[in-house]
């Protein structure tokens, strides 16, 4: 059987509300069985449990088992592959915490997503704060945290543009791809580099000049600090190992599936909030519910799922409901898009389709005939 890879109509949602349906939070809230908002703590521990697991195995029979000498390279790249991808696993959780969605003790919550994510070095409580943004404005133009498109009429979007015909549509994707799954979340972290034009940088790391950290007002002051001590002390930890053992050791077993884990965590941001057909709003016409409901679910199969707790697949539930734990989201995403089946977007596309057709061609966001309404575009 063939599996049919034709772009789908994801216009539906955009279609609907502009005939005036959109649903307001509470009415989606109602749609919701009740108990899919209920964290169970032992329950969110065993599946915390299970990631590390999963993650920490590969590393040790990697360790103990493969020579790190030239020839094993091919052997060390899958090692990489596989425990980056078990690692980010690790990473949901903690971003499950930073939610709200792993506990009703807080400080269990909290002291397992610090840890978690200090030792992927994710200052915890600072993206925390940073993330909720991107949850409170999805897909809002001038008030959206990540991902935010380029506007064909900046200069910023002129420049985008520009690259993009001087590269070619092939030479611009893989530098798309390059910039965004490389280097792309430490940037973010360092200058919060995807928001919307003239919002200033923001760094995770230090709430102070010469940054504008408009995300982060002196009451975060102390969040930030705590976070920043916990990604330098997992620093230090890496870096007592590389002199206790070897350099390479260390980037073999750590650095590696680091980076990958980087690579997966932009690609759900990324992909889930990004195509062609994906509108951004301003002003009057973008709303918490609309903009929630342009984040599209994508198929990832039965073993990504799993290790990565449906991230992928239930994307746009999580971001009308972000407390929702994520061994709730499958029913939760049945009974929303019973529900509002105008409204909820599923693309079948394979990943590695879309994530190349949205890092050639979603180049800068220009108007539509709707005042208030943009979309991709990939020339003037």
């Amino acid at each position: 059987m063939s599996i049919d890879t034709a772009r789908p109509d994801l216009t539906a949602a955009s279609t609907a509300n502009q005939a005036d349906t959109v649903p307001t939070k509470s009415e989606v809230h109602a749609a919701l069985p009740p108990a899919v908002f209920e964290a169970n703590t032992a329950r969110s521990l065993r599946y915390a449990a299970l990631s590390v697991l999963l993650t920490v195995l590969p590393g040790v029979l990697a360790w103990n088992f493969l020579p790190l000498t030239l020839s094993w390279t091919p052997v060390w790249l899958l090692y990489v592959l596989v425990a980056g991808t078990c690692t980010t696993g690790v990473w949901v959780i903690a971003h499950e915490c930073g939610h709200g969605a792993f506990s009703k003790n807080k400080l269990v919550q909290d002291t397992v997503g610090f840890l978690f994510h200090s030792a992927l070095l994710v200052p915890y409580f600072a993206w925390q704060r940073s993330h909720a943004v991107h949850h409170a404005k999805t897909n809002h133009l001038s008030q959206g945290e990540t991902h935010v498109p380029k506007r064909a009429d900046r200069d910023s979007g002129q420049k985008a543009l520009a690259l993009r015909k001087r590269l070619g549509r092939r030479g611009y994707g893989v530098y798309n791809l390059g910039a965004h799954l490389l280097v792309g979340w430490p940037i973010y972290l360092i200058s919060g580099a995807t928001p919307s034009d003239g919002d200033g940088r923001t760094n995770h790391f230090w709430p102070w000049k010469p940054f504008t950290n408009k995300l982060f007002p002196a009451r975060f002051t102390r969040r930030v600090i705590a976070s920043t001590i916990g990604v330098v002390t997992m620093i230090v930890v890496l870096v007592w190992w590389a002199a206790a053992t070897s350099p390479m050791l260390v980037v073999a077993l750590y650095v590696g599936p680091y980076l990958v884990n980087n690579a997966w965590l932009v690609t759900y941001t990324w992909l889930h909030h990004t195509d062609v057909d994906t509108p951004h709003f301003d002003g009057d016409e973008w709303s918490y519910v609309r903009g929630a409901f342009c984040s599209i679910d994508r198929p990832y199969g039965r073993v990504l799922d799993t290790v990565h707790h449906h991230i992928g697949s239930t994307h746009a539930v999580h971001h009308l409901f972000s407390r929702i734990p994520h061994y709730h989201a499958v029913e939760a995403t049945n009974a929303i898009k019973a529900a509002f089946p105008e409204m909820y977007q599923f693309d079948p596309t394979p990943i590695h389709t879309a994530l190349w057709r949205l890092s050639t061609d979603c180049v800068v966001a220009a108007e539509t005939e709707t005042e208030g309404e943009w979309r991709y575009v990939a020339r003037a």
